[in-house]
């Protein structure tokens, strides 16, 4: 393989616990419909809130795992390469710690 080949072959940084990534966002998906039955079933306000509150806390573990991957595999491998490429790559990281921040 060329090295220009193997310059434009990427794969994200998560590909590697895709499978960790997945089975967390179905419990996600789980505590989500928990959510929506607690409130269909009229349940305390306290506890739909203390579950709502875990179900953010999975979602930002989540978000920082996969900021954390992306950091360590298509910044890393950007600022390598240099030039625009590396610039859009650290403002699109930059971006997303301050979408995550703001959340």
């Amino acid at each position: 393989m060329t090295p220009e080949a193997t310059a434009h072959e990427h794969t994200h940084g998560y590909i590697t616990d895709k499978t960790k990534y997945l089975n967390r966002m179905r419990r996600i998906e789980g505590q989500a419909r928990g959510i929506t039955k607690m409130v269909d079933d009229e349940k305390y306000c306290i506890d739909i809130l203390t579950q709502i509150s875990a179900l953010t806390s999975a979602l930002q573990a989540v978000a920082v795992g996969l900021l954390d991957d992306h950091l360590k595999h298509c910044v890393v491998d950007a600022a390598r390469m240099g030039g625009d490429d590396a610039d859009a790559k650290i403002k699109e990281a930059s971006d997303a710690i301050a979408r995550l921040v703001r959340s």
